[in-house]
């Protein structure tokens, strides 16, 4: 019997997991099939939660619905609880469990490139995937502060209040906002780049393309970068033994 797989998103012409699954089906000789499911409102996802998910054995969830997909699911794992932010469904006896995946696929993605000058971090953006960036930043013992256009509170500041005494200080930037994205990729992050030095570790989720406009100018002031490749391939792997080895 074919297994159901597929992702929840509003716009997944970008998106890298139907070529990554069915790749790793064909390879592993799995029977099992992905497909791209656009939802363009909460209310077609909760129809869709509600009526057709349960052909699925798992999904996962990107832009726009990481954290609104929540109070549709039955049960959360801890860490999912913890983050606040879901990117994962498993469908087994008609409930709905989410996981977050973004958080090992991350840190697995960056370990290798964390010194002991990366003590404060700087997280553009304060959606669902910055959440998961923040709870492994926070766990490795690193300091974190937001930089936002929408939002203001506690450790969260305007891009315009981003300058050389807060660069020096937070040498670990990481961009969670889809600005730069194809099918955008002249869109460029207002950013001061002229106060980043090699010292600096500059993360960008984006994956398409392979090195966004914001990765091209932290790499010409020598900065070390890293695209979202790596931490996508992780988190995907980790949805699919959480699918299916029952460790949760």
């Amino acid at each position: 019997m074919t297994q159901h797989f597929g992702l929840l998103g509003k716009s997944l012409k970008h998106s890298f997991s139907k070529s990554f699954f069915s790749n790793y089906f064909s390879d592993k000789g799995i029977n099992a099939d992905y497909e791209n499911i656009e939802l363009v409102s909460e209310a077609d996802l909760e129809v869709f939660l509600k009526k057709d998910v349960y052909k699925f054995k798992g999904l996962n969830v990107t832009i726009p619905y990481k954290e609104t997909v929540i109070p549709f699911l039955h049960e959360l794992t801890p860490e999912a609880r913890k983050i606040g932010a879901v990117n994962t469904i498993k469908i087994k006896n008609n409930k709905l469990t989410g996981h977050n995946t973004d958080a090992y696929g991350f840190h697995q993605s960056i370990k290798p490139f964390l010194t002991n000058q990366h003590e404060k971090a700087l997280i553009l953006g304060t959606g669902g995937a910055s959440k998961a960036i923040a709870f492994v930043l926070k766990n490795i013992g690193i300091d974190i502060f937001y930089i936002s256009h929408s939002k203001a509170g506690d450790r969260i500041f305007p891009y315009n209040a981003v300058n050389n005494h807060m660069l020096r200080a937070c040498k670990c930037i990481v961009n969670t906002t889809p600005v730069g994205m194809f099918p955008n990729e002249q869109e460029m992050i207002d950013f001061p780049y002229q106060y980043l030095t090699a010292d600096h570790l500059v993360v960008d989720l984006i994956y398409n393309p392979e090195e966004t406009l914001f990765l091209k100018a932290a790499k010409e002031q020598g900065a070390m970068t890293l695209n979202g490749l790596t931490m996508l391939k992780e988190q995907a792997l980790e949805a699919w033994r959480f699918w299916n080895n029952g460790k949760y």
